[in-house]
Order: C-alpha cells, then structure tokens, then sequence
C-alpha cells in the first residue's frame, strides 16, 4: 500500500492550483531559511574549534599571498579539542550540570503536577486566590527575585548544594499553568472510577493522573532540562567557588582564566552545547509526538 506523504493540510489536490503551489514553494523555501539561520551558528562554532589560533585570527594563505578567511578549517584534527578537555576537567562537571538537570526534572514534574492537581481537581478553599497569585508572579520577572532568593538561601545554610537549584524548578508558575491546563481537559469519568475502585488522592494522583499526564510531562521535561543546563546566574552565587560547580559556571570561570584564548573558549563552548544536541537527536520522535499530543489535548 503507497503511503501517502502528504498529511498536512495541503492535499495533493491542492497543489494542482497556482496560488497554493506558490504558497507553498513560498513556505518551502521559508522553512530552509528559518533551519539554516538556526543551524549555521551551531556549525560555525564547532568548524571553528578545528582551526588553530592563528586561522581562526588571520585565516589561511592563498595562492596571492593573502590571508582569506573560511568556513572550513585547513585540517581536521581533534588535538585543540582534546587539549581543551584536559584543561577544563569536564568529565566532573558534565556530572554535576547532570545531577542538577535529574534533580530539577524530578521536582519540575512532581512539585508543580501535586500543586496543578490540587487547583484542577481537588479545589480546596481558597484556590482560587492561590491561582491568581500563581499567575501573577507571571508578570514579574525572574531576576527581582533572585536578591531575596540567595539572601534565603543563604539563611537557610543551602549554600553550596543543589538542593534551591532543585526546589526553584519545582516552584515554576508557568510549568503549574501548563499542568492544571492539562488537567482541566481529562475525563471526569476516568477520576470518578478510580475513585470507586478505592483510591485516595495519593493514589490518584501517581496512579493515574500522572501515568496519563506523559505528554505534558515531555514538554515540561524539556523546558526543565534546557532551563536547568543553561541556567548560570544561580548556580554560579550557589555554587560558585565549589566542587559542584556546573558547565556553565565553569565556562564562566574557564573565560577568566590568564591562559586562555579565543579558541579554547570556543572549543569549550562547543562541549557545553553538545549534551542537550545529542538529547533532542536520541529523543526527536518522541519529544515532538507528546509536544503535538499535549498541544491538542490542552
């Protein structure tokens, strides 16, 4: 049986009509565009971590006797790379950004599911109140809060651990709207019979709730690994001056170092972006089905 390629809204039909065969070469070449301006800094910085310093700085000589920049590198050797490696230690901190992304990924989904499953379906006296304050932290940025956060923090002895890195994933007004979102739209009836089989809110919750919940559990998944990966400004006054150090901290660090140059910050760019580039490739098929399955379901 031929499959049939076309399952978008365009129909093969369609096509046979000027304006949406143009339209759609229009938006054709649009998307080449839109992926090659994403792609091409990507490219960039890990060609440029093949070349030498003086490469990278003057370019390569041509047959005129001038220097001439280029996209590829004269030679691809894995030397500068390995050189950066050894500098910078990364195996420790690739570690400590890893037990920074589980930790937040495991409060992320649990501590803002329990608090959206309490607004969407257990309404307790007040919510309604809890709700709008949920929703106006909306309007306030991020980095007001962080004085009082470290002056907390601080307080609280939690310096130099991953615990507040953990407990301000799980404390994420967007992540609670998205949940109770989610939640608002499941069926009554499924609750209702679970509830008729004996289960207590716990149990709900874990049982079903959750289980039911994996494709808006992907989508905050995602933005939690990305937030947590790329996170710096907390992570360096928490943990700044430590051994747990993360990736971006150190990179952060590794910058200010006396020996280093343009081309060892590059190359230790490059391994800072590689393990969220290797996540999304391993994982593409089922990121972008449950994004599209919670896109519709919400």
């Amino acid at each position: 049986m031929k499959r049939n390629l076309f399952v978008g809204a365009v129909r093969p039909y369609d096509l046979r009509r000027p304006r949406v065969k143009a339209g759609y070469a229009l938006m054709t070449v649009f998307c080449v565009f839109a992926v090659l301006l994403s792609v091409m800094p990507v490219v960039w910085v890990l060609l440029s971590g093949f070349k030498e310093l003086k490469e990278f700085n003057r370019g390569v000589k041509g047959a005129d006797n001038r220097y001439h920049l280029q996209l590829l590198p004269a030679a691809f050797t894995l030397e500068g790379y390995l050189d950066t490696w050894n500098q910078m230690k990364y195996v420790r901190y690739y570690l400590n950004s890893l037990a920074v992304v589980a930790g937040s990924v495991v409060c992320a989904v649990l501590a803002n599911g329990l608090f959206a499953y309490g607004l969407s379906r257990l309404k307790p006296r007040g919510w309604k109140v809890a709700y709008a304050l949920v929703m106006g932290t909306l309007m306030v940025p991020a980095t007001t809060a962080i004085v009082p956060l470290f002056i907390n923090i601080t307080r609280l002895g939690l310096g130099g651990s991953y615990v507040p890195l953990w407990l301000s994933m799980g404390a994420s007004a967007f992540y609670v709207v998205l949940f109770k979102n989610f939640y608002d739209v499941m069926p009554d009836s499924l609750l209702e019979a679970a509830r008729l089989d004996g289960c207590d809110d716990w149990r709900l919750f874990f049982r079903i709730i959750l289980p039911l919940s994996m494709p808006i559990n992907m989508v905050i998944m995602i933005y939690a690994v990305n937030a947590a990966w790329s996170d710096f400004l907390l992570p360096y006054l928490v943990l700044g001056g430590t051994r747990l150090e993360t990736v971006m901290v150190r990179l952060f660090t590794y910058r200010t170092s006396d020996r280093v140059n343009n081309m060892d910050i590059i190359r230790a760019i490059v391994f800072s972006i590689i393990p969220p580039i290797v996540l999304f490739i391993a994982f593409q098929r089922q990121i972008t089905q449950n994004v599209i399955s919670a896109g519709i379901k919400g």
